[in-house]
């Protein structure tokens, strides 16, 4: 029996993290970025917070178990490569960045989420959607956000 190669040798995983930065790119283009090399120095409670904390649990209820429940209970449909679940998820993480964030801010985060669910999908597991959540979070969080 042999085992599945380890993720970073997978070449849509190492594509998905050079959407990271793409993504990054292309918000400059939306809002100048609020760049602060010291940022998670001077404020680490909040940046572990952004960047791990809240990655972690978003990833845990959305496509752990939302994008499961989808999955399971309402629609195993497909279109290309985004499962119906991953699809419904993702709306639904959009959904719930308008609570504390503005409609486009909020909006803009439903790309990403299907990037994560879509490695959900192809992996059954959370460990390359909570890595990618840390790192784009980590980038988002240190060129665009200011700490409160």
């Amino acid at each position: 029996m042999s085992t599945p190669d380890p993720l970073y040798r997978n070449p849509l995983f190492r594509a998905a993290i050079l959407l990271g930065p793409l993504y990054w790119l292309s918000l400059c283009l939306y809002a100048p970025p609020v760049v602060q090399w010291d940022k998670p120095l001077l404020h680490p409670v909040w940046f572990v917070q952004l960047v791990l904390i809240y990655p972690v649990l978003e990833e845990i209820v959305f496509r752990g178990l939302l994008q499961e429940l989808v999955r399971v209970y309402v629609s195993r449909a497909v279109f290309g490569p985004l499962s119906m679940a991953n699809l419904l998820t993702s709306l639904l993480f959009a959904a719930a960045h308008l609570i504390n964030n503005p409609a486009p801010a909020a909006l803009l985060v439903f790309f990403p989420s299907l990037v994560f669910g879509y490695f959900r999908d192809r992996t059954g597991a959370l460990t390359a959607s909570v890595f990618l959540h840390c790192f784009y979070n980590a980038g988002f969080a240190w060129l665009f956000m200011v700490p409160a």
